[in-house]
């Protein structure tokens, strides 16, 4: 038995209560981790024992004893990632916060600055045989929630499963002028251009449908925040859709934009929920709207 003492942002500390080996007690101090987990944590040097660094699975511990967990050494290196802030982490999957301006993947132009490069560099830090795969994307000029894949057999699971594993996909959107109609749904056939611009018909033009749900949040005169909510998850679906709406993407130039009153595309990722690839649980994960979309609606 043990009894978790305190916690700290970097630490979790348990009081030992009755005799154990070390491994059959940190499995039962934290019962949400897998076995593979825990013994990677222990082979990493991640626990202590008292005062001193213990590796060996079968060490015996005695009551009294404090075992000291020190949470992801390789979260120390977290400092090094540029425009991402790690969320969520397992040995299957990793959601991430990713700022505007950073590529998803690389670009002809951009091999490294990316999240996926970062990523990559990040897992590699605890063996140089790990990997990541891209699972969805977000334009760069995007921010908010995305997720990774650390093996191809879960990327295939999650890509294959998309629709019925995915729960909620919530973006807000700021866009350009007063939306009048509080809530609605736009949907149409899109397709790309050779010149890799999407554009919506009414009429099967050979392309995906695509269906977007939105709602107004807040607007005055000059810009309305929309809660925008994804059916379908199709390249450019937002952007093209507030353009058909009338109302384009403040920043999106691309398709229709007169203003960029924030400096950037006015899209964020706010919310992902989905059911675990592996264990089926229902994880739910959220980005904080940025400030400058609240301040341009006041």
């Amino acid at each position: 038995m043990s009894k978790n003492k305190n916690r700290t942002s970097n630490t979790m500390n348990f009081e030992v209560e009755e005799a154990s080996e070390l491994l059959p007690f940190l499995l039962k101090s934290m019962p949400n981790r897998s076995r593979n987990s825990v013994k990677s944590i222990l082979t990493r040097g991640q626990v202590s024992i008292d005062d001193h660094i213990e590796t060996k699975h079968n060490y015996p511990l005695q009551p009294g004893n404090t075992v000291t967990i020190l949470k992801n050494k390789a979260a120390v290196k977290q400092e090094q990632l540029i425009g991402l802030t790690i969320l969520y982490e397992d040995e299957d999957i990793i959601v991430v916060d990713k700022a505007a301006g950073l590529l998803s993947i690389a670009s002809q132009k951009e091999k490294k600055q990316t999240a996926h490069h970062q990523l990559m560099e990040y897992v590699r830090l605890e063996n140089p045989l790990n990997r990541i795969f891209v699972v969805h994307r977000l334009d760069k000029d995007t921010s908010g929630v995305m997720m990774f894949a650390k093996s191809e057999k879960v990327k295939r699971t999650l890509q294959d499963n998309w629709k019925r594993i995915v729960k909620e996909r919530t973006y807000v959107a700021l866009v350009e002028g007063k939306v009048e109609k509080s809530e609605g749904t736009i949907a149409s056939w899109l397709k790309e251009t050779k010149t890799h611009l999407m554009y919506s018909s009414q009429e099967k033009n050979g392309g995906l449908r695509a269906v977007t749900h939105y709602k107004v949040l807040r607007s005055n005169k000059e810009y309305s925040l929309l809660k925008v909510q994804l059916e379908t998850g199709r390249k450019n679906q937002i952007r093209v859709h507030m353009k058909d709406l009338g109302h384009p993407v403040v920043g999106d130039k691309k398709y229709g934009a007169k203003t960029n009153p924030v400096g950037r595309l006015g899209l964020h990722a706010k919310i992902l929920s989905f059911n675990h690839p592996t264990t089926n649980q229902l994880l739910l994960f959220k980005s904080d709207v940025p400030t400058t979309f609240i301040r341009k609606t006041k």
